[in-house]
């Protein structure tokens, strides 16, 4: 440590040293990455024909899909605690070439959703701005509410898990106000309203998947968090619970007192249900509220998409420059280069992103799960400091419902959503051995040996020596041969594989 505060990094340069994630930031971080608040759930309304369905799928669809997700991100989180996260799972269990696949969706998928918020801030403030709706004044705003947003991210990660609790507390207290306000009109006979015939299956499920997934996107910051074994599990549950009423509340409130068609939900309605309820001041205050939680699901998403690709460069699946660092801790280039894809999205309309980004990230869920039943078959001696309280068959029986309707989201898509995406997915296959060959001959710099994943302060606290040797072993053969020599891989894994056997029969 060259002077108190900062520490540097193998080029000397100097580097501020940030304080480590604690467990309301990461609350808001993952309250960010998966919600935001209710801005844009209006769309289930309208596509399922009336509120029912809306309501059911917010109190149904937790249960099937995102408590099963947060809880398989607990334990691959707190048993790989590193930026990188579901890339470094996938790895561990079929090898790096899909581990790279994985982070490749991913990263596509969450830029893609990135793309989202800009678009979504900007179809609240058409309601009072007309102006917003001509691509003469939407698009400076929308590159400039990008790069606003990223120099705020560039600043330093802390800054961004801060910020998001105060733009959580925020964007949520106009809909606790609309909520109350809205008690002595509410009549629970319009929550029974459904119309068949105008419901629309396949903008039902986009529009429920994509409120209610990500909850795995913290883990590429498991890195940054302090002691992950006992943060990621109450952040997550934390989270879980927030998001669910930060849904239910206004949409009781919204759907119960007003006699608004269910056609008339769309992006941005919140705003005019608030006018209806309370008042302009209300309108006004829902909008700003959008602003500020636009602001937060953008920061938490530009955060997890470049920790993915710095934890990828570290493991050597991407060239070393996407690990260099600012003065501030965070990844530069990595930043720069999700922000980019987001700006070259963002022309996009919302439903056109809303259903490419949910088929990427349905087949990396996929994969996540397989990766997640392998990994306990495979490595059942894993150091995992928190575990799911299921054997084998269970966690298989855990992972069934979300991955069918991980099936059914993909089954619905239209042929664009499958052309983008077979695209996407070809030009990852063509990736990998390409960097390979860039590394093979040297084309540029790739970091040569993989950093150690730290032991955190309750292992160090409960385990002996030797038992953290082995969960060092264990975890480093998570980390082998990533986007080594592919003459040498397949070498490296068998043997750490066997003395990894001789070690957990020697004890």
């Amino acid at each position: 440590m060259d002077e108190e505060g900062m520490v540097s990094d193998d080029n000397n340069t100097a580097v501020k040293k940030n304080p480590k994630l604690t467990v309301l930031p990461l609350i808001a971080l993952i309250f960010y990455e998966v919600s935001g608040g209710p801005f844009g759930v209006e769309d289930s309304v309208k596509a399922g024909g009336g509120p029912l369905l809306s309501l059911l799928g917010f109190l149904i669809f937790p249960l099937i899909w995102s408590i099963p997700e947060a809880l398989v991100t607990a334990e691959l989180s707190t048993s790989f605690p590193e930026n990188g996260g579901y890339v470094i799972w996938i790895s561990s269990a079929f090898g790096p070439f899909w581990g790279f696949q994985e982070g490749f969706w991913k990263w596509f998928s969450g830029v893609m959703d990135n793309a989202l918020y800009p678009v979504l801030f900007l179809d609240y403030l058409k309601h009072s701005f007309p102006i917003f709706n001509q691509l003469a004044a939407r698009i400076p705003a929308l590159l400039g509410i990008t790069v606003s947003l990223t120099y705020l991210n560039y600043r330093g990660l802390h800054i961004v898990g801060f910020s998001a609790v105060t733009l959580a507390a925020f964007s949520l207290c106009p809909f606790v106000v609309m909520g109350i306000l809205s008690i002595p009109r509410i009549r629970p006979k319009q929550w029974l309203v459904v119309d068949f015939k105008k419901l629309d299956w396949r903008g039902y499920f986009n529009s429920m998947f994509w409120n209610l997934n990500y909850w795995d996107k913290a883990s590429t910051l498991a890195g940054e968090v302090e002691n992950p074994s006992k943060t990621f599990p109450k952040a997550l549950f934390g989270a879980v619970v927030l998001v669910v009423l930060s849904y239910l509340i206004p949409l009781l409130a919204g759907t119960g007192a007003t006699n608004s068609a269910p056609s008339e939900w769309s992006d941005g309605y919140f705003a005019e249900v608030g006018m209806l309820i309370g008042g302009y001041w209300l309108k006004w205050w829902i909008q700003v509220a959008a602003a500020m939680s636009n602001m937060g699901l953008f920061e938490a998403e530009m955060s997890g998409d470049a920790f993915q690709l710095l934890g990828m460069s570290e493991m050597g699946m991407l060239p070393a420059i996407f690990a260099s660092r600012s003065k501030y801790g965070t990844p530069t280039i990595s930043i720069l280069c999700s922000a980019t894809g987001v700006i070259f999205l963002s022309w996009m309309s919302f439903q056109e992103i809303l259903e490419f980004l949910n088929f990427l990230y349905a087949i990396g869920m996929l994969l996540e799960f397989a990766a997640f039943i392998k990994l306990r078959i495979k490595k059942p001696d894993l150091h995992r400091p928190y575990k799911v309280p299921l054997g084998t068959f269970g966690v298989t029986i855990l992972c069934l419902p979300p991955a069918l309707m991980l099936v059914l989201v993909m089954c619905l898509a239209s042929l664009k959503t499958f052309l983008v995406s077979g695209a996407v997915i070809i030009i990852g296959f063509l990736l990998y051995p390409t960097l390979v060959h860039a590394k093979d001959r040297k084309w540029t710099q790739f970091d040569a040996e993989q950093p150690p994943l730290p032991i955190n302060n309750s292992m160090e606290d409960h385990l002996d020596e030797s038992h953290s040797q082995l969960h060092q072993e264990v975890q480093d053969e998570a980390s082998v041969g990533l986007l080594s020599n592919l003459s040498n891989t397949t070498t490296k894994q068998e043997s750490s594989e066997i003395l990894l056997e001789e070690d957990l029969k020697s004890d």
